[in-house]
């Protein structure tokens, strides 16, 4: 199994960094074998069948053709559950951890109303649901198949959440008649400017309908949400978004003058902007 491990490693090695690539490994092992990380070094000296052998290849194969692994295995953790992904939603990022930690470290209610808006896999109503169990979670999205992942991952860590289609930049047409205690969005917000900047798997391989927005209106998601918020927000609702790092202030602006005066900006881990909470 040793020189299996190795195998992997080496193969990956032009595409990862060395932790990543130990990570990979680990997570293949997982999969293919159902080895722990302890078993695989417990079980070093082991012989693989040649159909697991090959198991791995095709992964591996995959791999180096830039698929992310997440899609491959079909699975990511987020905020300590794990769901189910495919190229239809986003693979749930450390970033909207942070933003799901601090809606539930920020919450005073104790039966909440939450809306997640666009809400893909479904990562953050289903950590906000497992994590504020007396909430009554509600996610949007445009798109049906992003909806059925966030059904399936509701199902698979046993909460409620109710799954609407709606697109947030016609909301008017959906006819909402319920008030929310809490919004919030990780909406599209990657120009398309960036574009070069963005890894090449992510450009890929994940869909492009839950990452970029025109240049020419970089911030139109958060217009439509924030307007959708002063009809549908609760007197001392909280509206969060996840946001591009450099349209900070931009996005802050927009909210004050969409009628939310108390606006905070918050950095992530790495010292960016990246998430931002506004209050009427």
């Amino acid at each position: 199994m040793k020189r299996l491990f190795d195998h992997i490693r080496e193969k990956l090695s032009g595409r990862y960094e060395p932790t990543e690539c130990e990570s990979i490994s680990f997570l293949i092992f997982e999969h293919v074998l159902g080895y722990s990380r302890l078993q695989v070094h417990l079980k070093k000296d082991d012989t693989i069948p040649d159909a697991k052998v090959t198991e791995i290849e095709e992964i591996l194969n995959r791999l180096v053709d830039g698929e992310p692994i997440q899609y491959i295995l079909g699975k990511a953790d987020f905020y300590g559950l794990t769901f189910t992904v495919n190229p239809h939603v986003l693979i749930p990022r450390q970033e909207t951890e942070e933003l799901v930690d601090w809606i539930i470290n920020d919450n005073k209610l104790p039966e909440p109303t939450i809306l997640d808006i666009g809400t893909g896999s479904g990562c953050i109503p289903v950590a906000l649901a497992k994590n504020l169990p007396d909430a009554e979670v509600f996610a949007y999205d445009i798109s049906a198949e992003a909806l059925k992942v966030a059904n399936q991952n509701a199902d698979n860590n046993h909460v409620d959440i109710r799954a609407q289609k709606v697109d947030i930049l016609y909301w008017e047409a959906a006819s909402v008649d319920k008030t929310f205690d809490i919004i919030v969005s990780n909406p599209p917000y990657v120009k398309d400017e960036e574009k070069s900047l963005m890894l090449e798997h992510v450009l890929s391989h994940e869909p492009h309908l839950a990452l970029f927005v025109s240049d020419n209106d970089p911030l139109i998601f958060y217009s439509r949400i924030a307007e959708f918020a002063q009809q549908h927000l609760s007197q001392e609702g909280k509206l969060y978004f996840e946001i591009n790092e450099a349209l900070g202030k931009q996005t802050a602006l927009l909210l004050r003058e969409k009628g939310f005066p108390k606006v905070t900006l918050r950095k992530d881990i790495n010292g960016k902007d990246r998430m931002i909470c506004a209050t009427r």
